[in-house]
């Protein structure tokens, strides 16, 4: 099923903080509770984010019915402020909520305003798995029978709508019958690998092996990976990706050894307006993400002291190789090749 989708009038959700132990959905009838949802991570992932905050939308809309055109208006324009500001990193939620006031402020009459808005949520969905199976099978390419492929994070069909960006690449080479292997990145602090990706990867019957985040570059360096695959959470003009923590130290080691290294985004993710990542915002999440941790029954961190746990990093763009995204993969140079396909994007519908 998909990671998120509107159900009887509610906004309904796989809660991922519980997975693999636990399968749950979890429905929400407050906009306000779709952005505590996202931003304690029930639901994570830009573009699956993105999709929750534009049902967040919808469901204020539908909390607010006014026949005063204004009032809704600026209810909405409320809504789109705390949805925005669950979590600042993620390009894809605050596009996704800019899409849906936009469509609301091009409709006249406030009565048509909750439906035009759950509308164009279902589109925003939709057209992210649309997204996700074009990239996928754009970045199949890069896979070769018999390789070797380390990933990060999760950025499966939970981090989407459905389907995934580097999970669906490697989903599609998988299901075209390329004998592939996957080392899956626990990704620590949160274990969206170990918890999330070799969940993913398992019920898909796809050969993973999951390893240490610090084992990464033990496996580059004596030859078991032939390809890094990672996601993105925003990219800027210039090609510098901001992803999950770790992805900095693993694109540089991949260089390094001279190993190619593909963000797989949607387009949806890349963000015009930022010159560089020095300008992508990182979110600084709790810091008992990190102490809180605990190894055979007992805190790993003495009581008390303090950390620090920003929850992405940014790559400059010199450590990548390309940008596999559904209308294409993109090369360098990023400065000229990344606007070039955006503004493409504008006039012609995706292949």
């Amino acid at each position: 099923m998909r990671s998120v989708e509107w159900h009887d009038g509610n906004v309904r959700m796989i809660d991922q903080r519980l997975l693999p132990s636990t399968f749950q959905l979890v429905e929400y009838d407050d906009y306000r509770q779709v952005a505590q949802a996202i931003r304690t991570m029930v639901i994570r992932g830009a573009p699956a984010i993105g999709a929750a905050a534009a049902f967040g939308m919808a469901l204020a809309a539908y909390q607010h019915p006014s026949r005063n055109r204004g009032e809704t208006l600026n209810h909405l324009r409320a809504a789109a402020e705390t949805l925005c500001a669950a979590r600042p990193t993620a390009i894809n939620l605050s596009w996704a909520v800019n899409r849906l006031l936009q469509r609301a402020e091009a409709e006249s009459d406030p009565a048509a305003i909750p439906e035009a808005l759950l509308a164009e949520a279902q589109a925003l969905a939709d057209e992210d798995v649309a997204s996700n199976q074009r990239l996928g099978e754009h970045g199949a390419a890069l896979i070769q029978e018999g390789d070797t492929i380390l990933h990060h994070c999760n950025t499966g069909a939970l981090a989407t709508v459905d389907y995934g960006t580097a999970l669906g690449v490697i989903r599609t080479a998988h299901e075209q019958g390329k004998r592939i292997h996957v080392l899956v990145d626990e990704t620590r602090p949160r274990l969206q690998g170990a918890r999330l990706t070799a969940w993913e990867l398992k019920v898909l019957g796809v050969p993973f092996t999951l390893i240490a985040d610090n084992a990464a570059g033990h496996f580059m360096r004596t030859g078991q990976v032939d390809l890094v695959l990672v996601g993105a959470d925003r990219v800027a003009a210039n090609g510098d990706v901001a992803n999950k923590i770790g992805t900095y130290k693993l694109a540089v080691v991949a260089q390094a050894n001279g190993i190619p290294f593909f963000s797989c985004v949607p387009t949806s993710t890349i963000d015009l307006s930022l010159p560089s990542g020095d300008d992508i915002p990182i979110e600084e999440r709790p810091a008992d993400e990190v102490t809180g941790l605990s190894f055979q029954g007992h805190s790993i961190a003495p009581e008390g002291i303090p950390a620090a746990n920003p929850a992405f990093d940014v790559t400059p763009h010199r450590y990548i190789t390309g940008i596999v995204t559904e209308r294409g993969v993109i090369y360098p140079p990023f400065d000229i090749s990344v606007r070039r396909v955006m503004e493409e994007s504008l006039d012609e519908p995706a292949n």
